[in-house]
């Protein structure tokens, strides 16, 4: 799984100079024919982590209700974020990695409730979910360098 983790956080280096390159309005701007924005991409990519990866273990999340009910699939943006929001995102970008690289190792991750993905992909382990995650925060980074290029 080291692996795994490696290839999350090196995505996840590149999300953190996303919010550290672009100003506050570029970050929260959602061009012409997009229906989210970078911030919103990058929460989206915690707030799943930890539904596929927590909640489908049984386990608490890392994250607040309301960051989940913001960012699930499903949503957009519905207002601009604060600096303040962008912040905590940004910290969430790896504490929450490295908490999952912990309580991996400590083998907390015990049961995991089936789920299947967009793509019809079944996941039936965390070290599915951990695998398809990477997947997943791809497809996003793919979406941010789109985003990029309207600004």
């Amino acid at each position: 799984m080291d692996w795994a983790f490696d290839i999350t956080l090196k995505n996840r280096v590149i999300f953190k100079n996303f919010l550290e390159t672009y100003s506050l309005e570029e970050l929260n701007k959602v061009p012409k024919g997009f229906n989210n924005n970078i911030i919103w991409n990058v929460a989206h990519t915690i707030v799943t982590q930890q539904l596929l990866v927590y909640n489908l273990s049984g386990l608490p999340m890392l994250v607040p209700n309301n960051l989940v009910e913001m960012y699930r699939k499903g949503t957009k943006p519905e207002r601009d974020v604060t600096q303040a929001e962008v912040d905590t995102i940004k910290s969430l970008l790896f504490s929450t990695l490295e908490k999952t690289q912990e309580d991996y190792g400590n083998k907390l991750f015990k049961n995991y409730t089936e789920y299947t993905v967009t793509t019809k992909s079944v996941i039936t382990t965390v070290e599915e979910a951990i695998d398809f995650n990477n997947f997943h925060e791809g497809i996003h980074l793919g979406y941010i360098m789109a985003l990029k290029k309207c600004l």
